[in-house]
């Protein structure tokens, strides 16, 4: 995930605390959430699968 979705996310959540969001915003909003999770999803599945236990 990129810097520039990471502050879209940040800015939108700063707007919807302060004013709310429209619509098509809280669907950005919703979208840019679920490409974040994701990301983070496959980040420690990969750190996961790289762990090896040593008796």
């Amino acid at each position: 995930m990129d810097k520039a979705k990471l502050d879209r996310i940040s800015a939108l959540s700063r707007k919807q605390r302060s004013e709310g969001l429209s619509d098509t915003e809280k669907a950005e909003q919703a979208e840019l959430r679920k490409e974040y999770l994701a990301a983070i999803r496959k980040s420690l599945r990969a750190e996961l699968d790289n762990i090896e236990i040593v008796d």
